[in-house]
């Protein structure tokens, strides 16, 4: 039996809803051991900003876990257990040395992968550190960021190196920000571009470009890493398709944050590549990169200077506003930290416009009951491989078609514009952006020809 309520549609009717069911534990609990948990374990996960890490270690939850992370003196990336095996002391205390970290209290030596290799105290017989192991997980930096894998150690992914981090004369600035809510309902927004029409627009003020307010066209539509929302909207003379990644489990891609829909442009990639990282079931972190590069920022908005650690240069993204300005003039944060510190999916009245919301959540649950099942997790790619993505902004200058019915032409340029995307995933490297930016332009010729002719593309 359901135990979603039962809301009556009556006025004042306040007294029946006091109830409030439990959470949806499957998707949103990530300690070890239950499945959400498990599931994100098998993937790797960022859990600092390289820049955090000098020489002091730094204390880190994730995954409902309380490690310890540390730069030694030769360069080593360490994650470890946060309590020393000996007596408990916290390791945020210890000391790092030229090789691991040294415990303060009676000076144990620890290397990155939790092998003992002191015990200054014990007798010089001792096979103590020999028999003892500390808890480790294997760590890895890149591009300003510190990636951990916190699954079965025999079953350690292949770290994937995305198509989005090697665009020519792109600029990567690593960032983070902090907040006190279950990591899903910061995710699963990436789905939901209906919020970027009336919070992002109409509701506060126009915080990117006047054509995000314009009623767009929406599908959402299945990928290889998992899905992506295709937004289509009519901008005076040209249509402009959008499309953001939702990467399973928990990492996702932003096309151009500042884009307006004015000039022709063909496959502009992503402004922001992100993860969701679970802290514990209250709290997440959202952290990754702000891309900067022409293509998505042509009037040069950005400001790398205002990324880092508990900031980002877009508005909205932190609670570090005063309380009465944030119910004034309300943005991310706010819309989806108050759906509770984890939000009641039992209390949801879902309509239409939450279609992609709802595929994302489907599709995480068969992941999670799959690998439960002991079945391998959808992979995110292979060593050496540059894996497709799919985040981009298109803008195609297409006049409206004269008597024509312009909503459906827009629907099917968006549809072809998704299929080309998705589909070149079978060219590699410079040779897919190159085919798909020939077939576009192929796709605007041949609309325009139709224009000309009156008929529909």
């Amino acid at each position: 039996m359901s135990d979603r309520p039962t809301f009556l549609s009556t006025p004042y009717g306040a007294y029946h809803h006091r109830e409030v069911p439990t959470e949806d534990a499957e998707l949103t609990h990530v300690g070890p051991g239950t499945p959400g948990g498990e599931y994100l374990r098998r993937f790797w996960q960022p859990v600092a900003l390289s820049s955090e890490l000098a020489d002091l270690p730094l204390r880190v939850r994730a995954l409902g876990e309380e490690l310890v992370l540390f730069r030694d003196r030769g360069g080593r990336v360490g994650l470890l257990e946060l309590h020393c095996p000996h007596r408990g002391t916290s390791l945020e205390f210890g000391i790092v040395s030229e090789r691991g970290l040294r415990c303060c209290y009676h000076s144990w030596l620890f290397d990155v992968d939790g092998r003992i290799l002191e015990t200054p105290g014990e007798p010089a017989d001792s096979t103590l550190k020999d028999r003892l192991c500390h808890g480790a997980y294997p760590a890895l930096e890149y591009k300003g960021l510190v990636f951990a894998y916190m699954g079965p150690p025999e079953l350690k992914p292949d770290f994937p190196y995305l198509d989005t981090y090697e665009l020519p004369g792109n600029k990567m600035v690593p960032y983070c920000v902090s907040w006190p809510c279950n990591w899903l309902q910061a995710a699963e927004n990436v789905m939901d571009p209906w919020h970027a029409v009336f919070l992002h627009t109409k509701i506060s003020f126009v915080q990117f470009a006047d054509a995000w307010g314009a009623m767009p066209l929406i599908e959402w539509v299945e990928t290889p890493l998992g899905m992506v929302y295709v937004t289509t909207r009519r901008w005076h003379d040209h249509i402009w398709v959008r499309s953001n990644d939702a990467i399973l489990p928990n990492l996702n891609q932003v096309g151009a944050i500042w884009e307006d829909g004015s000039q022709e442009k063909i496959f502009s990639r992503t402004g922001l590549t992100r993860w969701t990282l679970p802290v514990d079931d209250t709290h997440c972190m959202i952290i990754g990169w702000r891309h900067f590069h022409p293509s998505v920022d042509p009037h040069g908005k950005g400001d790398e200077r205002r990324c880092g650690r508990e900031m980002v240069d877009f508005f909205g993204q932190d609670g570090n506003r005063p309380y009465e300005e944030r119910q004034r003039i309300p943005e991310d944060y706010d819309a989806q930290v108050s759906q509770r510190p984890i939000a009641v999916h039992a209390l949801e009245h879902l309509a239409a416009t939450d279609r992609g919301v709802i595929m994302y959540r489907r599709s995480l649950r068969q992941e999670i009951r799959s690998v439960a099942a002991g079945r391998p997790p959808r992979p995110q790619g292979k060593a050496g491989d540059l894996v497709p993505t799919y985040t981009h902004d298109t803008v195609l200058r297409i006049p409206p078609l004269p008597g024509a019915d312009d909503r459906a032409h827009v629907l099917e340029v968006g549809r072809r514009v998704t299929d080309i995307v998705i589909q070149g995933d079978c060219h590699t490297g410079d040779r897919r952006s190159t085919e798909i930016e020939r077939r576009m332009r192929a796709l605007a010729v041949d609309a325009n020809g139709a224009r000309a002719q009156g008929q529909p593309a």
